[in-house]
């Protein structure tokens, strides 16, 4: 048939602007854009979005209802399909026969054209795009009803199976039953450790922790049980040796394939890799909280060494020797990268601090901590090219330099997905970052940024039907969310800023952090009950460092079995950026307006969503009045710098000429000396680093001369690290008496890691610092006798400060205080301004000390609602009775004495 013959082609008017298209593009395949594509498909999302929700409520239902929601579901969703197809096949006929229908005439874009038939006939490309472009009919929202229902069948047949094996086999009855048993279960995770709490007057136990399936137990009559319940074992006593993560390694070891230093020893337990099969005899215990994933918890007592039954896999035991390697290529570090590396590449945060990790929290920076998304996104754009080159039809990437075929390039990318899988483990957490990751990197490297919510929404609907406890994950809602913002707000965000003529690669940035920042916040809220205020600069100024830190890191990764000493370059090269990092997060966390806090419950998120909303619209306004946009900036740069002389005035805290301040640190003691302007003397550093930091930042305290620790018991030392945070600290001076070990290593530790000397205090001893000078009361350099516990041992101090008189009494308890009266110290502590009062307030106080003291004013610290009953009312009927005013940290909050002689104040945060 000849050109001339053919049928008109109906699309015969769209060719000039498809035409302009290509042209546009600089290629006869055209190019993608943003503006050129239609509406936003959001098809997908109802889907999604209710499989979601399903899956969350159903994970607890039984299996009737599951049951019964799943057939409802499909019964009427079969309907529905049933009655639209039918609709479909008349509306068809309608416009068949209406030709027929007499006096009505033609109906522009539904009756014949000419050629039309033509078209038909030849089933061509044209008509395959008249008919992709006709009208939409009205039974599309049938369709789209049906598809929801079916994906809600789906999800809840899912999740009632995913829950059932909570319920299924013995494991949930011994639990109840708080049975012992030896049972035999695989590992499922990473081993990792409890984060160390202060109970009381001592650090809890270290833990190893690691997620498991029980697949074999023995019940009390010896029969076996072959099963399959995901637990939660934890290993008490399991840490036999503390990671020294701020200790240069000595000699190296080997472990699963690669040599360790010595210094950084693990326990065999923290060795386990995914897969392998563990022999345990332990102590079943119900789920922590309803709703968690596990159906019991297995605490093992006793083994040093766990009893492997069955060896890991071969995926696992390789992805074990590449991690190892990296942890062997980062030794002889700096602490933090050495710490941070392993931590940005694959997520092994086994070495980082807690109080890095604050710091990382503090600053909305622990995403970078995890695995996620961006991780894959930063490997794979090396592969096709970079996120700037989007709208280009030739990407700048590797494959394309090495002509490699697009077919080929795919199945790259793939690959490279499935290793990043293997190595990081194939947890929920790891599969939602590769989907999502997948997502956002598409979305970036093609320029069809609202063509790609479909794809988000298939990622989350598959996810969420193939592990239906995502459902449940902040960590899925969060980087849903995030992703979802580097979709949708992100491109209009960023557009907006380039009309404002910022440059275009600031613009993306800039808007990629806010959009996600702004979506993900309220849900940050809810688990942390703050908000942080630097959350946007912190993850700009790390933003640039992420890419070279985690190339380079899987490059040493990637090399370590084979070249250590490349390895170890190419580490050293990623231990900059990573630095660089760390550095922008404990910045940002020192600053005394990093955070405010916040209500953690979803009522707060909806609160801050809408927050949220105002200051968008008020910005919107603003960036048309430059000037007042000035004026807000610097206002929130004051509100977080809080320069001390200004948050003096605006508060009134700390009040002028304050001398001595006793923080609010829950169950535990932190008082600071003021020795001159931001320099201050602290003794003891409470339970907790956050609070202590928080208090001396409030204070204005940049420079200790002196840390005065007067015992080693937790709720007086485990703060320390937040003592010395960004603090010029000149030394630390301790009891004699040693004991607890583990908190005398701890402070030493910490102490050793800033090159800070520590010495010993003896009474006798004297010092001064411009007007502060004190004197040390107790204990004796040579006791007599050994001290009943280190209570007894307790540094005890005589502070003169312009005309003030302050006994710090330490924990001192009733035999080391008559000890003291009888000693040539004695004398001296008649007619006290300020008393620190002894051991919180407890009752166990020597009569005799109050009299002769006599204070003025008399402080305690302790926690609110504290189990001890601190204060005991005893003791504070008995200081008020010797004229005392009595104030307390519980009731009274952070407090602060000024004055000078005659003359006494006091204040409260």
């Amino acid at each position: 048939m000849s050109t001339d013959a053919r049928a008109p082609d109906p699309t015969a008017d769209l060719a000039p602007a498809r035409t302009a298209v290509h042209a546009a593009s600089g290629s006869r395949l055209g190019a993608s854009h943003p503006r050129q594509e239609g509406p936003t498909d959001l098809r997908l999302v109802p889907p999604a979005l209710a499989a979601w929700a399903t899956a969350a409520l159903m994970l607890d239902a039984s299996p009737v209802w599951t049951a019964g929601m799943a057939v409802a579901c499909l019964a009427v969703a079969g309907v529905l399909l049933v009655v639209g197809r039918g609709g479909a096949r008349e509306g068809h006929a309608g416009v068949s026969g209406r030709e027929a229908v007499p006096g009505q005439g033609p109906v522009p874009g539904r009756d014949a054209v000419p050629g039309r038939d033509a078209v038909r006939g030849q089933g061509s490309a044209a008509g395959r795009f008249a008919r992709a472009h006709r009208p939409a009919r009205l039974t599309w929202p049938r369709t789209a009803v049906a598809a929801v229902l079916l994906c809600v069948a789906a999800a809840a047949v899912s999740a009632g199976l995913h829950g059932a094996d909570l319920r299924r086999g013995p494991v949930p009855g011994l639990a109840r039953q708080y049975a012992t048993v030896t049972a035999e279960v695989e590992v499922s995770s990473d081993p990792r450790l409890s984060r160390p709490r202060v109970r009381g007057d001592h650090m809890g136990p270290t833990s190893v922790l690691f997620n498991a399936e029980v697949r074999r137990v023995e019940e009390a009559d010896g029969t076996a049980v072959v099963t399959r319940a995901p637990v939660l074992v934890i290993v008490d006593g399991g840490r036999e040796v503390s990671e020294t993560v701020d200790e240069e390694p000595e000699v190296s070891e080997t472990v699963n394939g690669a040599s360790r230093p010595s210094g950084d020893r693990r326990s065999p337990w923290m060795e386990l890799l995914p897969s392998t099969r563990l022999r345990v005899t332990a102590r079943l215990a119900p789920a922590l909280a309803d709703g968690d994933r596990i159906a019991a918890v297995l605490r093992v007592r006793g083994p040093a060494v766990p009893e492997v039954v069955g060896e890991p896999s071969a995926a696992q035991r390789l992805a074990g020797r590449l991690r190892a390697g990296l942890r062997e290529a980062t030794d002889g570090l700096p602490a933090d990268a050495r710490a941070l590396l392993p931590g940005l590449v694959v997520g092994d945060t086994s070495r980082i601090t807690p109080e890095l990790d604050e710091a990382f929290k503090e600053t909305d920076l622990a995403h970078t901590l995890a695995v996620s998304g961006s991780n894959l996104t930063i490997i794979l754009a090396l592969l096709i090219g970079p996120p700037g080159m989007a709208q280009l039809v030739e990407r700048r990437g590797i494959a394309p330099r090495l002509g490699i075929s697009l077919r080929t390039t795919a199945l790259l990318g793939g690959g490279l997905t499935l290793a990043f899988v293997i190595v990081c483990r194939p947890d929920p957490s790891v599969l939602r970052a590769a989907a999502c990751g997948a997502v956002a990197l598409l979305a970036l490297a093609t320029g069809r940024r609202r063509s790609l919510i479909p794809a988000l929404a298939t990622a989350v609907l598959l996810l969420v039907l193939y592990d239906p406890w995502l459902a449940r994950s902040y960590g899925f809602l969060l980087s849903v969310l995030a992703t979802g913002a580097l979709l949708t707000l992100a491109p209009r965000w960023s557009a907006a800023l380039r009309r404002r003529r910022v440059p275009p690669r600031w613009a993306e940035v800039l808007a990629a952090a806010a959009a996600a920042q702004a979506l993900c916040a309220p849900v940050v809220a809810v688990l942390s009950a703050r908000v942080s205020l630097v959350a946007v600069p912190c993850n700009l100024l790390a933003e640039f460092a992420i890419a070279p830190a985690t190339v380079l890191g899987f490059a040493a990764l990637a090399t370590a079995p084979f070249a250590m000493p490349v390895a170890k370059v190419l580490a050293w090269c990623a231990s900059w950026p990573t630095r660089w990092i760390a550095d922008v997060a404990r910045t940002g966390a020192a600053l005394p307006g990093a955070g405010v806090d916040w209500p953690g419950s979803w009522t707060g998120a909806a609160l801050l969503a809408l927050a949220t909303v105002v200051v968008l619209l008020a910005g919107r306004r603003l960036s048309r009045h430059p000037w007042w946009g000035g004026v807000c900036a610097v206002l929130l740069v004051l509100v977080v710098v809080q320069p001390p002389p200004l948050t003096r005035v605006v508060t009134g805290w700390p009040p002028p000429g304050w001398r001595f301040a006793m923080c609010d640190v829950g169950q535990g003691d932190a008082t600071v000396l003021a020795a001159g302007e931001g320099t201050g003397v602290v003794v003891d550093a409470g339970p907790d680093p956050t609070l202590v930091d928080r208090c001396l930042r409030t204070l204005g305290i940049t420079r200790i001369p002196l840390v005065v620790l007067t015992h080693f018991h937790a709720d007086h030392v485990a703060g320390l690290p937040g003592v010395l945070r960004g603090r010029e600290v000149g030394a630390i001076e301790t009891t004699g008496h040693e004991e607890p070990p583990d908190q005398v290593e701890f402070v030493h530790r910490e102490a050793a890691a800033r090159r800070i000397p520590v010495t010993r205090a003896a009474a006798g001893e004297e010092r001064r610092t411009g007007a502060l000078s004190w004197q040390v009361l107790w204990p004796p350099p040579h006791p007599a006798l050994a001290p009943d516990g280190p209570n007894d041992a307790s540094v005890t101090l005589l502070v003169r400060s312009a005309g003030l008189r302050l006994l710090l009494l330490g924990d001192l308890e009733p035999p080391a205080q008559r000890a003291l009266l009888r000693s040539p110290a004695g004398a001296l502590l008649g007619g006290v301004d300020v008393l620190k009062v002894a051991h919180h307030g407890s009752a166990y106080q020597d009569p005799e000390l109050i009299r002769r003291a006599a204070p003025r004013l008399a402080l305690i610290s302790c926690g609110a609602d504290n189990p001890y009953g601190h204060p005991a009312p005893s003791t504070v009927a008995a200081l008020r009775a010797q004229g005392a005013v009595v104030l307390r940290t519980d009731e009274d909050g952070a407090l602060a004495v000024a004055g000078t002689g005659a003359e006494l104040r006091v204040a409260g945060d």
